[in-house]
């Protein structure tokens, strides 16, 4: 019996285990055709969009423009010594460097700070908000910000207002003195008589090229009276509406111009100076006599008009700025998040220890919040490497070559005037071998977290 109930036992555990074996084998073959079914159209799709372009890329890069002669590593070779692909690849590390560590910079101040006041939703939401625009309207906005023109870009409107406000404005910009006048040019924009004055004499001084709106509610001009042992004259606009006036004579009606500055220089060191007053005379002193009158180039001097913030020199910072305005939301959004999840104990503790506020930001918040810069810092240098439509859009064509980057190379070599489809498969290529690197830390730190 007891051999029967073994037998009985164990045939019923090979029965048993066998359809448990079977059943396994059953559902994991089942998973396999299921997640083959449901991955397929992912792996297509990846295929189709990914890796064959890359593989195509690689290949074309060996072949010369017409796709017919093979050159090895020949468009590689170009593509380090075109002198506008290296300006391309200094921009773009000057990009990779700055724009990331600038936006997370201030999405950490921005996060930190927002904590502490009570519209920080508000005020989030406000810096936030350019994410919502799309890299082509950014574009056309800091288009016109940047516009040298004061009248329509805000940057140099600010920037004038702010000059103006400490260096007082030329009187009248684009001045000069009429033809044939005593006066004549003596370097710098300035202008000299020719001949020396005497003490009681008056002398005219009498301009022309005045614009409209410099005169505008200025009184007549009146002819100065001499005065014994002065020197005294007048400076107008020689210039009557309709014609009809007379060369260096003050007819009626012509204008005044106030507020201009006249100098009596005496080998060549300023001894006397007057202003000219509403009526356009002046006066000078006794000192001003043997000498000769002078009207600094500070009259004349034209309006100043801010800072070419497109022009070659300042091209590329000016793009890196309007990239920091629309991504430092990106990063604040980021940083704030994660700046929730820090332990408020430990930062009461601290201040009960008697850390300062900078100790215990820069010691404890900072080192907490270091994996979340560092994603943020990732992602950002991910996202530069690719710029294109803001450089596109914003960088007028004369400056254009100095704020090339290898994103719109890849673009102007593929698509533009001059096609060379191997050297833009080149760039492209090539600008995949630099984002691996970044790809490769980001995928290390995600593994690192799970393990965690």
């Amino acid at each position: 019996m007891s051999g029967t109930g073994a037998g009985t036992g164990a045939g019923a555990g090979t029965g048993v285990g066998g359809r448990g074996g079977a059943r396994r084998r059953a559902v994991a073959g089942s998973r396999w055709w299921v997640a083959a079914v449901f991955l397929l159209p992912a792996l297509v799709l990846l295929g189709a969009l990914v890796v064959y372009p890359i593989g195509f890329s690689v290949y074309r890069s060996l072949f010369d423009a017409s796709g017919n002669g093979f050159v090895g590593l020949g468009n590689y070779g170009a593509m380090f010594s075109d002198e506008g692909i290296r300006t391309a690849l200094k921009n773009n590390v000057v990009w990779v460097v700055v724009a990331p560590t600038v936006s997370t910079a201030l999405g950490l101040i921005f996060a930190v700070l927002t904590e502490r006041v009570r519209w920080g939703t508000a005020f989030k939401l406000v810096v936030f908000m350019p994410m919502a625009i799309s890299m082509l309207a950014a574009g056309i906005i800091f288009r016109l910000v940047y516009d040298q023109d004061p009248q329509r870009g805000v940057a140099d409107a600010v920037w004038v207002a702010v000059h103006d406000t400490f260096a007082e404005p030329a009187p009248f910009p684009g001045a000069k003195p009429r033809p044939n006048a005593d006066l004549r040019p003596s370097g710098g924009g300035s202008f000299t008589t020719r001949s020396v004055v005497r003490a009681g004499s008056s002398v005219r001084l009498p301009l022309v090229a005045v614009q409209p709106r410099d005169v505008r509610g200025a009184g007549p001009a009146v002819a100065a009276r001499p005065r014994p042992g002065k020197v005294t004259g007048t400076a107008w606009l020689d210039f009557t509406r309709g014609g009809g006036g007379r060369p260096g004579v003050i007819d009626p009606g012509e204008k005044a111009l106030a507020g201009l500055t006249v100098e009596a220089v005496k080998g060549g060191r300023v001894v006397a100076s007057a202003v000219t007053a509403a009526d356009g005379t002046y006066v000078l002193p006794a000192e001003a006599a043997g000498a000769r009158l002078r009207l600094p180039a500070a009259n004349f001097a034209a309006a100043y008009n801010g800072v070419d913030w497109l022009g070659p020199a300042l091209v590329t910072p000016a793009i890196i700025g309007s990239y920091v305005w629309m991504w430092a939301g990106f990063a604040m959004v980021l940083i704030a998040a994660g700046l929730a999840g820090v332990p408020r104990e430990l930062l009461e503790a601290a201040r009960v220890d008697g850390a300062g506020e900078w100790q215990v930001f820069r010691r404890i918040t900072v080192p907490l919040l270091a994996p979340v810069l560092v994603v943020v810092l990732v992602t950002l240098m991910i996202n530069v490497l690719k710029i294109f439509d803001l450089v596109y859009i914003i960088a007028p064509g004369s400056s254009l070559r100095s704020a090339n980057v290898l994103a719109l190379q890849l673009f102007q070599s593929s698509f533009g005037t001059d096609v060379d489809e191997g050297l833009g498969s080149a760039i492209a290529v090539f600008l995949l071998v630099l984002v691996l690197p970044v790809m490769y830390v980001n995928l290390r730190r995600i593994r690192k977290e799970r393990r965690r």
